[in-house]
């Protein structure tokens, strides 16, 4: 669980600047998505605009299209572009730590409802929040919304908690009515992050992976590997993407560091195929009187 966060204090501050940040960004990244620009330079550009209003990456821009729900990233030679898609972008932001997390679906492919299905369940589910509410309770306002549009939520996606240097803490925030779950309390941070789909409501991993995160220690005895293992201190703890990684042969590398179980990849998280996911995400501190949204 993430620590309780103060309205006023440090920590609070840094918090909403990262959603300030993260705001910006976002809003310039989801104007370049369109056909014929490729995946990386949105990702590239997004990343590099967050150290240059003052953030660093939380975790590397995610890119999902179409059947893709969440962890899919460019590579570092990726020349995929843009076409008539579905494009969800997923966003953090951190300030000395402190994480804002949101995402937005860029529709290229004319299916506005389904964007407006998670939208509007990411609205419902903010005017739920308060000190008290079950996070069961918000994620049946998530599913009443999206299966009203006539659409399934993803059930086995669920918002999350952020604390610092932590993109993914607890409490979890299901996206469909459940009854087991946490009560929120004032100081709360949380990502609220619904999924709409065509499709059955449910993801499943792909073979592709290109965000890792380092999660134990230990010794490897591959000399590369361990370079490797020093050089990733710089992030902190926090998701990272292969293409960050300057080192010979980083591939192989990573691959040693996972089976010694230091380090752990995310592989795309998909629909069935020739389905489409949206998303809506916002991160917001539980207070008072409601819930104050940082990435507004």
């Amino acid at each position: 669980m993430a620590d309780s966060v103060e309205v006023g204090s440090e920590a609070y501050e840094k918090y909403v600047e990262a959603g300030e940040i993260l705001t910006e960004v976002m809003a310039e990244a989801a104007d370049r998505v369109e056909v014929g620009v490729t995946q990386l330079e949105v990702a590239e550009f997004a990343e590099e605009r967050i150290r240059e209003l003052g953030g660093e990456p939380a975790f590397p821009v995610n890119i999902s299209v179409d059947e893709e729900a969440s962890h899919a990233a460019p590579g570092a030679d990726d020349d995929t572009e843009f076409g008539e898609e579905m494009v969800c972008l997923d966003v953090g932001v951190h300030v000395d730590g402190h994480i804002a997390d949101a995402a937005t679906t860029v529709d290229l492919s004319g299916n506005p409802e389904l964007v407006e299905a998670a939208e509007e369940a990411l609205d419902a589910a903010v005017d739920a929040v308060e000190p008290g509410v079950h996070t069961g309770e918000i994620g049946a306002e998530i599913q009443d919304v999206i299966e009203a549009y006539g659409y399934n939520p993803v059930v086995n996606l669920t918002g999350h908690g952020v604390d610092v240097f932590d993109a993914h803490t607890g409490p979890n925030v299901p996206n469909r009515a459940v009854d087991s779950g946490t009560e929120l309390e004032v100081g709360d941070v949380l990502a609220i992050e619904p999924f709409a789909t065509d499709g059955t409501g449910k993801v499943s991993e792909g073979s592709d992976t290109e965000i890792y995160e380092v999660v134990g220690s230990g010794n490897v005895r591959d000399r590369r590997a361990r370079q490797l293992l020093d050089d990733l201190e710089a992030f902190d703890g926090l998701p990272f993407a292969a293409r960050w990684v300057d080192s010979p042969r980083a591939e192989m590398s990573l691959r040693r560091l996972e089976m010694a179980d230091i380090v752990r990849s995310y592989p795309v998280l998909k629909e069935r195929e020739g389905a489409l996911v949206s998303q809506d995400e916002h991160t917001l501190v539980v207070t008072e009187d409601g819930c104050t949204v940082t990435t507004n």
